[in-house]
């Protein structure tokens, strides 16, 4: 069995949509290993984000991730990576196709609901920094 990190963000918990993301998962036979609620913090964040942080959009994404709680997941199936990437849809949720989530829930480019590991190689490295301890 695979596992991956999911991240339900700010703003999908403000929004009320935790269940419905969550209901998506475990209609595809994923199963919820593990899950905490937490605000992540911006040492954290700067870990996580850290590829991305000679970009201008880095600072911006540092005060989203880290403006409310977020919901965070080990799931776990088979080709739970490739299923849950797909699932999610592209980055920027505008050009996300509907049936995704964040296609069918993005609202702007900027707060895209979800995050989720995109390898093997980086779900072992996200899931220790989410859940050590």
């Amino acid at each position: 069995m695979e596992q991956t990190l999911v991240i339900l963000k700010p703003d999908a918990v403000r929004r009320h949509l935790v269940g419905e993301i969550v209901s998506r998962f475990e209609r595809k036979n994923l199963a919820i290993v593990d899950t905490r609620v937490l605000t992540i913090d911006k040492k954290i964040a700067r870990e996580h984000y850290s590829h991305v942080s000679h970009l201008s959009f880095f600072e911006g994404i540092i005060t989203y991730i880290t403006s409310g709680p977020s919901v965070a997941m080990v799931l776990s199936g088979d080709n739970a990576i490739s299923i849950v990437r797909n699932m999610i849809g592209k980055a920027n949720a505008l050009e996300s196709p509907p049936g995704s989530i964040r296609g069918d829930y993005g609202m702007c480019a900027g707060e895209n609901l979800i995050h989720a590991s995109d390898s093997s190689e980086n779900a072992t490295i996200e899931i220790a920094r989410f859940f050590a301890g």
